[in-house]
């Protein structure tokens, strides 16, 4: 056997290296079968090693930004195939349009995104090893990403119907919370489906609560991609301070109330998995089909850049 031998080492390498954007480049260069490598850099980093890539090149994309480079060469750069893609996948994950990234940089906000390793990128081309950061919860990080790409798949499928199917009334008399009013339309489950967390998100930062908005697909995919990435923000920034047992006062209630952090994510998943499984229904869709085992297989583990 080799002495002196870094294996892991070597495959951190392919999978960073600047030529290997998909899974089967990185295993070619590193003489290793996609499975293996896969264990492997899952067991030993913690981390799938298309996602390391993916967020080891939005912190280079997000320093090249800061330094003034366009979005669309940052884009291009970070190997996506359309400005629209990167964009998305920007704002996920910093919480922020990457047009916003400049003004991030004024306020002293690090380029890091949450990881399980601490590895990230060290400007200019270099890496940088935080031996002491603290990995976001698995559970939690699932559990928020599953609702949302989930949520953005149906609402592209809704937008595939005629208006008048969309709407039709297929559930006279159907709530699923109370206080929420009726749900009898694909139409009104899909409305509150993203309007739940646009209403929790506002009692958890402080903002007012949003007014109604329009509820045709567009305007709901419009919404629910504005909403997406300040909620996945909000939650990583709640495990990063240990923040789950805290407590916010809702003095809209009648009279105020107070809910713990951790209720109150749990109560958004809950609601959220049931409505879009009533979506999956009226669309006529495989229910399994929002398994989050296949989510992320197919998924979250899986989509490089140029997806």
């Amino acid at each position: 056997m080799e002495t002196g031998r870094d294996r892991l080492r070597e495959l951190l390498d392919a999978v960073l290296d600047e030529d290997n954007a998909t899974l089967g480049d990185m295993a070619g260069d590193a003489f290793s079968s996609p499975f293996h490598l896969n264990r492997r850099v899952r067991r030993d980093a913690g981390e799938p090693p298309v996602a390391l890539r993916r967020r080891v090149v939005l912190e280079r994309a997000a320093w090249q930004l800061r330094g003034g480079a366009s979005v669309t060469d940052a884009a291009f750069a970070a190997g996506y195939e359309s400005v629209e893609g990167f964009a998305r996948a920007f704002g996920r994950a910093y919480g922020h349009p990457p047009s916003a990234a400049a003004a991030r940089s004024e306020a002293g906000r690090s380029s890091w995104l949450p990881s399980p390793n601490g590895i990230h990128f060290h400007p200019p081309t270099s890496l940088w090893i935080d031996s002491q950061e603290h990995a976001v919860n698995p559970l939690a990080q699932q559990l928020v990403g599953h609702d949302l790409d989930d949520t953005r798949a149906l609402l592209e499928a809704a937008a595939r119907l005629p208006d008048d199917d969309y709407r039709r009334a297929r559930m006279p008399g159907h709530t699923v919370l109370g206080w929420d009013g009726p749900e009898e339309s694909l139409a009104a489950v899909l409305d509150h489906l993203v309007r739940s967390k646009e209403v929790w998100l506002a009692a958890l930062v402080g903002d007012d609560v949003p007014p109604a908005r329009a509820d045709d697909p567009p305007a709901l995919l419009e919404r629910h991609d504005a909403v997406a990435p300040r909620w996945l923000a909000t939650w990583r920034d709640v495990d990063r301070r240990g923040a789950w047992d805290d407590r916010v006062v809702d003095a809209l209630c009648e009279p105020p109330e107070s809910f713990q952090l951790a209720s109150v994510l749990a109560h958004v998943v809950t609601y959220a998995a049931h409505r879009r499984q009533l979506a999956r229904t009226l669309l006529g869709a495989d229910p399994a089909a929002g398994d989050p085992i296949l989510w992320l297989r197919r998924g979250h583990d899986q989509e490089g850049p140029s997806a």
